[in-house]
Formats: structure tokens, C-alpha cells, sequence
């Protein structure tokens, strides 16, 4: 692994860092680095609103989207550039939560699939922030198997009619398009009959519910569709190729947030530099150093398994199924971080008020929000299966169901 910057590298590093310095909303960054795991605080300032101005700013200057075409509104950068950006954007980052799965999921896909036409007109709103787009995925019974999902897409002359429920769709309250995987052949197996769509959010049908999570947030939605009428125009490769469609989505998916989870350690570290406990203060105890050295450990696993991908990013190369290690990684780590952290606290742990709480209550927001760090975009199983048969090389895991058509697949529901 090569940690320097090339002279072009460098040079593109130094471009970033001025723009940013002369253009970033410096008004927001007292009340960004105060924000909670989970939620972007802008203090009096609505968060969606500032997200899309910053996000405008970048386009209009050209570094909105990075790596890609400019004629999709992006700046054709290579992708180590894009790296670098994502570090010298630093805080102001944290604006980009709205914009991710598009920018990072559906954006891809689209690119491989639509019309030129289609991406020509859909794309550069995308990249601006102008519109937001979603990911309609998940279903209540088919859990962390995609495959087995149930919401069906019938043909009627040039249109196809989409009944079902998606749930945990981030964002979709907020979105303009989504991108859609249905059921349209449920007489084959299962990775056979899925066609992938993109649509209007708005169209009638369409309903979707925020659901209240236990940090009080509404980050995920149920998304019902009632006789919703999409055009086959709209329709994103063949037709029961969707399952190869989606994987295009999914390889972006790990990508886009292998490397961006928070695991909350350089937050361990500076609370236990000043957080009373006993005799001095809790850096000084054998029991918390000794933690904070295996964290660290694992923190600097991260860091050179980032560098890695970097470096490969660098060469022209495309990280493969690797990316999968650091999502498994980090979300585990942040989870048991923020249980130290709080237990730590004795009887404070239990405030919730940033005012009021050590560290700013950073940590209870990553307790309350980390169970769907580790289930969102793969679980834990799923990971470790992918790593396990992608990276390493292991036999596949054994499915009773392969090559039985979904229709025949035993349920204790209706399909």
C-alpha cells in the first residue's frame, strides 16, 4: 500500500482544501460537530434545506459527484480524486446523508441500465441535490433474503401494475424517484423471475409511513403500492433479469458505506482522556486502557483495509467483495463502544440531553442507533457469507430452496 499522494494527487488535494475553505458553511460547523450518530444537527437551520444548498454549490463548481460523466452532471474525476474529496470535505460531509443512496446506489444502477435519454435527464438533477432518489428493497417476509421478496409487477398493454410493501427504505419521505425490484414470473426460482423499475415517488399508489425508531428518529419507512402504474419505459434491464440488475445496486451499496460507518473510537478516546473515575480519570484505569489498546487495534485494521482499497482505487482497480469487511467490522465495534461508553458513565448514562450529558450524549445515540447499522445494507450473516465465499474462498452456503420455483417454495404466509 502506498500511504503518499502522487504530485497529481497532491496537487488535486491542495484545489479541494482551498475551494472548501473559501465556500464551506462555516455557520453550520459548530452545530455539525456537535451532531449525534443518526442525526444531522444544523441547530436553527433546516437540515434538508442546507443539505441541498451545499450539495448545489458543489454541482455548480463541478464537484458534485465526482467520478462521474460530466454529462451526467458529475466531473468525470477518477476515483482516488473522489477519496480525496470525501477527506477534505471532512464535517461538511455529514450534509450528504440525504443524498448517498442516490448518489451512491441508484445513480450506478442507473448509468448501467436507463436509456441515454432517461440519464440525461434524471442524472444531473441527481447529482445536484435538486431531487432525491431511494432504494425499494426490503420486504417484511423476506428479511435479509432480497430474493425472496413478494411485491409483484403484473404487464397491463404498456405499463406494469405493482402491488406490495417495502420497509426499512431510508429516506423515502423525503424522495422524488426510487429505484424498484419486483416479482414478475413466480413460476421459476426465485433469482429468476425479479424484474428491477425506477418511479415517480409521487405516483398514486404510492404510500409511504415513516416508522419511529428508538432514537426518536424517522430515518426508515414502510412503503406501500396499491395498483401503481409504472410504464415499462421505465423498466431497468430485461425483464426477470432484475436479480443481475440488483447486484449492480448492491456492489455499489457496500461500497458507498463500507468505508464511511462511524465506529465511534476517537469519541471513546477523548471521553476517557476527561471523564472522571475513581482515583483519577478513566484513562488512567488498567481496564479501560486495555480496551482502548484492542479498539485501537481494530481502528487501525480499518484505517489500512481502507488504505488498501485506496490504493487499489488509485491503480485504476475495482475493489471486489472486500469492501464487505469494513461494514461488518465497524458496525460491530460501534455498538460495543457505545456500551463501554455508557456504562462508563455509571448513572449519567442514562441522560440523553446533549446539553447536559458527557460527551454531547454522542455515545447513546450510537447505542440507540447502531442495531440497524448492523442489519441496514447486509447483516452481519450476510457479510460474513460473502467474505467467507468471495474473499476467502469457502463453499458456498447450502440453500434448501435452489432451482424450486418461488411458487412452490413452502411458506407459513400467503405469497
Amino acid at each position: 500500500m502506498d500511504f503518499n499522494d502522487s504530485p497529481q494527487e497532491a496537487a488535486f488535494r491542495k484545489e479541494v482544501r482551498a475551494w472548501i475553505d473559501s465556500n464551506a458553511p462555516t455557520y453550520l460547523k459548530p452545530h455539525l460537530e456537535r451532531s449525534g450518530f443518526g442525526n444531522t444537527n444544523t441547530g436553527e437551520y433546516n437540515s434538508l434545506e442546507e443539505a441541498k444548498k451545499w450539495q448545489r454549490k458543489k454541482a455548480d463548481a463541478g464537484w458534485a459527484c465526482l467520478a462521474w460523466p460530466k454529462e451526467y452532471g458529475g466531473r468525470g474525476a477518477s476515483p482516488i480524486e473522489r477519496v480525496i474529496w470525501d477527506q477534505e470535505e471532512g464535517i461538511y460531509g455529514r450534509l450528504s446523508g440525504a443524498f448517498i443512496i442516490g448518489h451512491g446506489m441508484c445513480g450506478p444502477t442507473m448509468m448501467a441500465y436507463a436509456s441515454e435519454e432517461q440519464k440525461q435527464h434524471y442524472l444531473p438533477k441527481l447529482a445536484s441535490g435538486e431531487e432525491i432518489w431511494c432504494q425499494l428493497f426490503s420486504e417484511p417476509h423476506g428479511g435479509s433474503d432480497l430474493a425472496g421478496l413478494r411485491t409483484r409487477a403484473e404487464r397491463d398493454g404498456d405499463d406494469w401494475v405493482i402491488n406490495g410493501q417495502k420497509i426499512w427504505t431510508s429516506g423515502a419521505q423525503h424522495s422524488d424517484y426510487g429505484i424498484l425490484i419486483t416479482r414478475t414470473d413466480p413460476a421459476v426460482a426465485k433469482h429468476k423471475g425479479l424484474t428491477m423499475f425506477f418511479l415517480d415517488m409521487r405516483s398514486p399508489g404510492v404510500d409511504i409511513r415513516p416508522i419511529r425508531q428508538a432514537n426518536g428518529q424517522s430515518e426508515f419507512n414502510e412503503v406501500y403500492f396499491d395498483n401503481v402504474r409504472i410504464p415499462d419505459a421505465q423498466r431497468l434491464g430485461e425483464v426477470g433479469d432484475g436479480w443481475r440488475v440488483s447486484l449492480t445496486t448492491l456492489m455499489n451499496e457496500r461500497l458507498a458505506i463500507g468505508g464511511g460507518i462511524a465506529t465511534g473510537y476517537p469519541d471513546l478516546k477523548e471521553l476517557v482522556e476527561a471523564l472522571p473515575l475513581g482515583d483519577g480519570v478513566a484513562l488512567e484505569n488498567p481496564a479501560v486502557r486495555s480496551k482502548l489498546a484492542d479498539w485501537h487495534c481494530k481502528a487501525m485494521g480499518l484505517k489500512n483495509t481502507a488504505s488498501r482499497l485506496i490504493t487499489a482505487l488509485s491503480k485504476g482497480e475495482t475493489p471486489g467483495p472486500e469492501a464487505s469487511i469494513g461494514k461488518l467490522v465497524a458496525g460491530g465495534m460501534m455498538q460495543d463502544i457505545a456500551k463501554f461508553a455508557i456504562d462508563l458513565q455509571g448513572l449519567g448514562g442514562a441522560l440523553t440531553d446533549p446539553a447536559v450529558a458527557e460527551g454531547s450524549a454522542r455515545f447513546q445515540a450510537m447505542l440507540l442507533r447502531s442495531p440497524a447499522v448492523r442489519i441496514e445494507g447486509g447483516t452481519d450473516q450476510i457479510l460474513r457469507n460473502i467474505i467467507g465465499e468471495r474473499v476467502l474462498g469457502l463453499p458456498e452456503d447450502m440453500r434448501a430452496d435452489k432451482g424450486i420455483p418461488f411458487n412452490q417454495i413452502p411458506t407459513g404466509g400467503s405469497r
